[in-house]
């Protein structure tokens, strides 16, 4: 992949180079016997298995690792500042959420050593990106004239095809989509230089950072695929107003997730906005994809940020959703947390499944009719190639031939269950499948939708 690179001093022209279209998405390898073996029962999730060193790292405790590692806002802050020599922060709305995020990851999260370690860089990485982003808007004022037209956004939760349906859309070559490593460092560092290729270091971190992941969950590949390259959605941009769902997906931080649902999220899709203009300044596409769990309960935020978008809106019985959308969390949980509580995660996530789902009811009315169009679970599991087609040509893009001999490569090559099967179950998670159905009936009864077997 070629890179948009800066000059120290460069001027636009400069800032600029570099492919004007994303790649299609690949995230294609071969083939392995994880299509024919059973589903597999996590049984880790309160006491997680980790490598040797992490478990040494964590036996730390949580005192010392408190002293070593602080997560004041103030020294994250001072920190992003040292690395890029930049001061200028922008809009300081952010700093509300910051604080609150903060305090709840000392109060509530329990975070082991590596934890507080993985935490720290991700929020100094988020300072150190919105500094990059205001200083480039400075510099290039030009970036503010941008406009982002027609964007094609997927609102669903996770678990209902999203990603699938995302990495199909894909396929289309004019779209404008954030490849993995470009969200995690959305604006290149001005000082620096290629790699060898000319491969952009952005690309090589993230790498890095995927493989730590994987070595720590090995079956996050089932649950979720991701490739340094291929796709993802617009969160870590969400996140550079620190006002987003990632961090209450990430963390056990109940007050922190308290705070953003009652809070107006308008602000925080604005600054989106503004981090869209200057990644289109940079790399142009046609029109941008996005795609994010949490616009399903900020639909007036979205539509008000974005009024001309076409809206795609994902569904899938809600009770299967829960159970897998929980397990991926209460899994991931082992990243961050000393003693990951699989119960708390469960319940806490059935309540949010219910808040998104009961305001994408209340809010639906607010999408244009004309702009908007449903995609459930079964259809594009049934007819992945028609309703990628469907959706595209709702958007006014019907695939051409090229776009459609990269649908049919996509679909053969990335077969349901290629990286193996999890079974996604409500027991272990202390949430009642009954009491959900009974809850979550208003949902299903409004978009028709099926309800689905207990796994065995």
């Amino acid at each position: 992949m070629r890179a948009s690179w800066h000059a120290r001093g460069g001027r636009a022209t400069r800032e600029r180079r570099g492919a004007t279209r994303n790649p299609r998405p690949r995230l294609r390898c071969a083939r392995s016997r994880a299509l024919d073996a059973p589903p597999v029962h996590i049984d880790d999730l309160a006491r997680p298995r980790l490598p040797r060193a992490v478990r040494i790292l964590n036996a730390l405790g949580d005192a010392p690792a408190r002293r070593l590692v602080r997560l004041d806002a103030a020294r994250l802050e001072a920190a992003a500042v040292r690395r890029t020599g930049l001061a200028e922060l922008g809009d300081p709305g952010f700093r509300e959420p910051l604080g609150v995020l903060v305090d709840a990851l000392e109060r509530e999260a329990g975070l082991s050593a590596l934890g507080r370690l993985l935490t720290r860089s991700h929020l100094v990485q988020l300072f150190v990106n919105r500094l990059r982003l205001e200083d480039l808007i400075r510099r290039h004022p030009e970036v503010e004239r941008e406009r982002i037209e027609r964007p094609i956004v997927i609102a669903g939760l996770p678990r209902t095809g999203t990603t699938h349906l995302f990495n199909l859309l894909a396929q289309d070559p004019g779209l404008r989509w954030l490849p993995y490593w470009e969200s995690l460092e959305p604006i290149p560092d001005p000082r620096e230089r290629p790699g060898p290729g000319g491969r952009d270091p952005r690309l090589a971190r993230a790498e890095r950072a995927l493989a730590f992941l994987h070595r720590l969950m090995p079956l996050f590949p089932a649950m979720h695929e991701m490739t340094a390259e291929g796709p993802h959605e617009e969160i870590q941009l969400l996140a550079l107003a620190f006002s987003t769902q990632l961090f209450e997906a990430s963390y056990f931080v109940p007050s922190y997730g308290a705070w953003y649902a009652r809070t107006d999220q308008r602000p925080a899709y604005a600054y989106l906005k503004r981090a869209l203009q200057a990644l289109q300044w940079l790399r142009r596409g046609e029109r941008w994809l996005l795609k994010s769990p949490q616009h399903l309960e900020n639909l007036r935020a979205l539509v008000e940020t974005f009024p001309d978008a076409v809206f795609v809106q994902t569904h899938r019985d809600p009770v299967r959703i829960t159970a897998s959308l929980a397990t991926t969390i209460a899994y991931g949980a082992r990243m961050q947390h000393r003693r990951p509580d699989p119960v708390a995660i469960g319940r806490h996530w059935a309540g949010r499944v219910e808040d998104m789902l009961r305001a994408s009811v209340r809010d639906r009315a607010l999408l244009p009719p004309a702009q908007v169009t449903d995609v459930s679970f079964d259809a594009l599991a049934r007819d992945p190639l028609g309703e990628a087609a469907r959706v595209l040509a709702f958007a006014g893009r019907p695939p051409d031939a090229r776009t459609e001999a990269a649908l049919r490569a996509f679909v053969a090559e990335n077969p349901k269950g290629k990286h193996g099967a999890i079974a996604y179950r409500l027991e272990p998670l202390g949430v009642d499948a009954a009491e959900r159905r009974a809850a979550l009936r208003f949902y299903a009864a409004r978009f028709g939708v099926r309800e689905e077997a207990e796994p065995a």
